[in-house]
């Protein structure tokens, strides 16, 4: 496989990954059998073993639809860092929250992923930042 071919794999699992993020549907073979997930909230860390189970952990967590804003993918010796934004809206509010995805794959499935994410942003919080706080960048 040529680097052109790695990362046109990587290319389509990331888009296969915004797409499940964002409606809760996992493309075929997206994750492998034996996918680990490792994911860490401002006060909570969970780790998930099997694609089944990965698949149940978004539906427990974070079963809103929502939209993804892909800041930036760096491409890896062993797949791709991503960092993003979802915005989503719940209980007659609009929510936030900001994440960094490193992934591991392996013929087109992801095999090993970590995950940090800031948590869930009301509205409440997104109003307080924005009077407290000027981005350089979005």
């Amino acid at each position: 496989m040529t680097a052109t071919d790695t990362r046109t794999e990587v290319d389509a699992v990331v888009a296969a990954v915004v797409r499940w993020l964002e409606t809760g549907e996992v493309a075929a073979g997206l994750f492998a059998e034996d996918m680990f997930l490792d994911l860490t909230l401002p006060h909570w860390r969970v780790q998930v073993l099997g694609a089944d189970a990965v698949a149940r952990s978004r539906a427990d967590f974070h079963p809103f639809p929502g939209k993804v804003r892909v800041e930036r993918v760096d491409h890896t010796e062993r797949g791709f860092v991503m960092a993003f934004e979802e915005r989503w809206h719940d209980k007659g509010e609009d929510w936030y929250c900001r994440e960094q995805l490193r992934a591991d794959v392996v013929g087109g499935a992801l095999t090993d992923v970590t995950v940090y994410c800031t948590g869930d942003w009301d509205e409440a919080v997104q109003a307080r930042h924005a009077a407290q706080v000027s981005l350089i960048r979005p």
